[in-house]
């Protein structure tokens, strides 16, 4: 039986905290429109921090799959870009300290690395998890961003609905967390904001705005999201742009929204469609939507 302290290591002194909320995101799961890696990111941007943890990435990583960047240098190897499952303190705009996780999902040892978190959790004292990430939908930009909240327990969600009923999915780690955690006893949580599917693999600040702000709803932490707002917004005026030049875009999008406005107002789903309508497939839509990312980065790069 191995220890599951035996996979992370502290660094510096352990601080003593009182019930903090543990923050976590893993890149390698869904994550439409870098939801949760914008936000973990924005996050790790804006805010002090400190590592508390690190993980051993050689147990829990298999290189072959996801092999690190090396820099070769006319004759010799110079660098290596080594990845990191790090666990951080950070304190939000009003002082409350927090944690958290985050790095690439873990391909091996998923029932250590979640027993080794448990350890870790009680350590500190966390008093709740949460998660955050993007999940596909067919919805269009230009209405208000839906979302799927999860939870150990109802109460922590406050009896939220949700547009999915009982389906399997391919498992995650951080799903796992959550399940694993939850039936401890630990409080954990979490939210998928649902991004338009032309979108999910642009990346849409806007997502990781709505996921933050439910973090602040539901944990009481407060963020500063004026660099990510901004962000958002310069998007979506390129979005706006970009449709505005596309006869097929723009009638694509007015019958999202005529489908969004349909099922808001409580109508059957077969009657989601004001008439039929020939239109582009989500990946039609992603492929215009790419093409006119890439020539915006090319622009910013000249």
């Amino acid at each position: 039986m191995f220890d599951p302290t035996d996979l992370y290591r502290f660094s510096g002194d352990v601080p003593e905290l009182t019930d903090p909320v543990l923050l976590y995101h893993f890149d390698g799961f869904v994550d439409a429109g870098g939801a949760g890696r914008l936000a973990i990111g924005h996050l790790l941007d804006e805010l002090e921090h400190r590592v508390v943890a690190t993980f051993d990435v050689d147990r829990l990583l298999d290189y072959r799959s996801r092999r690190p960047i090396m820099t070769f240098d006319t004759d010799r190897w110079v660098g290596v870009e080594s990845p990191e499952i790090v666990l951080r303190l950070a304190h939000d705009t009003a002082g409350t300290p927090f944690l958290l996780l985050s790095g690439p999902e873990p391909d091996r040892e998923w029932e250590l690395f979640t027993a080794a978190l448990d350890t870790l959790v009680t350590r500190l004292g966390v008093s709740r998890l949460v998660t955050v990430h993007g999940i596909p939908m067919a919805a269009p930009h230009t209405r208000p961003l839906g979302m799927t909240s999860h939870a150990s327990r109802p109460e922590l969600i406050g009896g939220q609905t949700s547009a999915f009923g009982k389906v399997q999915v391919p498992g995650s780690v951080a799903g796992l967390i959550e399940f694993r955690l939850g039936a401890k006893g630990h409080d954990a949580l979490g939210y998928a904001v649902h991004v338009p599917h032309y979108l999910a693999q642009a990346e849409y600040p806007a997502a990781a705005v709505t996921a933050l702000e439910a973090v602040t709803k539901g944990t009481g932490l407060v963020f500063p999201l004026e660099g990510l707002r901004e962000a958002a917004e310069r998007t979506n005026v390129e979005i706006a742009e970009q449709i505005a030049a596309s006869q097929e875009l723009s009638t694509a999008i007015t019958g999202l929204e005529q489908q969004y406005d349909a099922f808001a107002a409580g109508s059957e789903r077969e009657n989601l469609m004001a008439e039929p309508s020939e239109m582009p497939t989500g990946d039609e839509l992603a492929a215009q939507f790419e093409a006119f990312l890439a020539e915006r980065d090319e622009r910013r790069g000249e």
